[in-house]
């Protein structure tokens, strides 16, 4: 019996990557002993490979792939970010890629290549056999976020008239089908989609039943060029967990797993979160400097612009600011608070629009929604900030004037932040990549002028 006593946990008591785990890795790789390194891999996820293979360098990675050999689970290539399969790939002799692209399955073989150069493409797709190429080609030729090139290749397909005991040993002995799978496709003489079967179904049945009495007919089947957030869309709404994917004929051209599915939503949901912080979604933490300070650089100038103009605003009042210190004191209240609010209601409309539980049927109501929301908080915090306002400076006047231009502000930032997204969403633009910036630009210009404009109105008269 093996001791592996010895090897170390790849992840600590909370879940994070061990330092220690990736230390002894990279003694493995000095020392050059494949030995250890197997012991410390074997009977790891692929995933969790994965995220060993993005803790280390460039280099390292390579020379781990290579001291592992035969022993490496090349799944773990299809798990990687982009950023780093996009470098590893590349570094990778043309021959290693190609051993694994022959242990993937289509979708994931293809998630390995579509980003590459087409001189490179091609130096890999030549070392792997006629059928697995033509198969990656057709699969590349399908545009990006698209059922088409999200789909793998490999399914169970058998015709209308056959028995249950015919499936079955088709499956038992049939070449080429797919590691996993919960359904059979059934087609007709011409490869037209006619129905599914579930293996549940299957297994329950006699051998001798037709196919063509069990299947369902009545099934979600997407085209080829079905974008990918649909897919995702109805898988979630639908519960699938695989689906049919037809050409524009109706041929049966391949199959969605809801694992691929999965990766599809996180990877949204991901850009989401990125985008609303200003960050591109091509990003990654193991990015360079360089290309980091690159991919940020054009949002904070953008805001920088709106920063400008927000000062640009205050300094139409500087003769009010100067006649009251206070006033310079209490002036970034309302513009924080109205970022804040609005930066709550451009969330959530950012996710209802992509769950699609906001459009055309409901904008108005939810607009008339988000408007109420705003006035109830500018209200309630219009008599926080005001009774504080008094208390710290004495002068009841102007505890009304703030309080006055924090119900202003909050209504403005509750507006902004529903009616930036839809106008995006409508003109085809995507409401994540640049609502928050814009949103930040309203709340400040609006808050600032009110509370500003309020202020020299009341100095004025008085």
């Amino acid at each position: 019996m093996s001791d592996y006593s010895h090897v170390t946990q790849l992840r600590d008591p909370w879940g994070a990557l061990n330092s220690n785990f990736i230390e002894d890795l990279r003694g493995c790789l000095e020392a050059q002993d494949a030995k250890s390194a197997r012991l410390q891999t074997r009977d790891l996820h692929a995933a969790d490979l994965a995220d060993a293979l993005q803790a280390l360098n460039s280099q390292e990675r390579v020379a781990l792939i290579s001291l592992l050999g035969k022993n490496f689970d090349v799944e773990a290539l299809a798990e990687l970010d982009e950023g780093t399969r996009d470098s590893l790939i590349e570094a990778l002799p043309a021959e290693v890629v190609a051993s694994a692209i022959k242990k993937l399955d289509t979708d994931d073989a293809v998630y390995l290549l579509e980003d590459l150069d087409r001189e490179d493409r091609a130096e890999i797709l030549a070392k792997v056999s006629k059928e697995d190429r033509a198969a990656l080609s057709r699969a590349l030729d399908y545009p990006e976020d698209t059922a088409g090139r999200l789909m793998q290749n490999e399914f169970v397909a058998v015709p209308e008239f056959w028995t249950v005991g015919q499936v079955i040993d088709h499956t038992r002995s049939a070449r080429g089908l797919p590691e996993s799978f919960v359904e059979i496709y059934v087609t007709n003489e011409s490869f037209n989609l006619k129905g599914a079967m579930p293996l549940s179904r299957l297994l329950r049945s006699k051998r001798e039943r037709k196919v063509a009495d069990l299947m369902d007919t009545d099934q979600t089947v997407f085209n080829v060029n079905d974008p990918q957030e649909d897919v995702a869309y109805k898988f979630e709404q639908y519960n699938l967990v695989s689906a049919a994917v037809t050409d524009s004929t109706g041929k049966l051209v391949g199959m969605l797993m809801v694992d691929d599915i999965l990766d599809i939503i996180q990877e949204r949901a991901e850009d989401d979160m990125l985008r609303l912080g200003g960050v591109a979604a091509d990003e990654d933490i193991t990015g360079s400097v360089l290309e980091t300070t690159r991919l940020r650089f054009a949002w904070l100038f953008i805001n920088l612009l709106t920063a400008v103009l927000a000062s640009w605003v205050i300094s139409w009042f500087d003769a009010t600011i100067q006649q009251m210190v206070a006033i310079a004191v209490l002036m970034p209240i309302v513009a924080s608070m109205g970022g804040n609010a609005g930066t709550q209601t451009m969330t959530v409309a950012v996710r209802a629009l992509a769950t699609r539980q906001l459009g055309p049927f409901n904008a108005m109501k939810v607009v008339w929604r988000e408007c109420a929301v705003g006035l109830i908080n500018g209200f309630l915090f219009a008599v926080i900030i005001g009774l504080f306002t008094w208390a710290w400076f004495g002068f009841g006047a102007l505890g009304i004037i703030i309080g006055a231009a924090m119900i202003i502000n909050l209504l403005a930032a509750a507006l902004a932040g529903i009616l930036l997204p839809l106008v995006m969403d409508h003109f085809e633009f995507d409401p994540a990549v640049s609502a928050a910036v814009f949103l930040t630009t309203v709340t400040d210009v609006v808050g600032f002028f009110s509370f500003l404009g309020l202020a020299s109105l009341w100095l004025r008269k008085g």
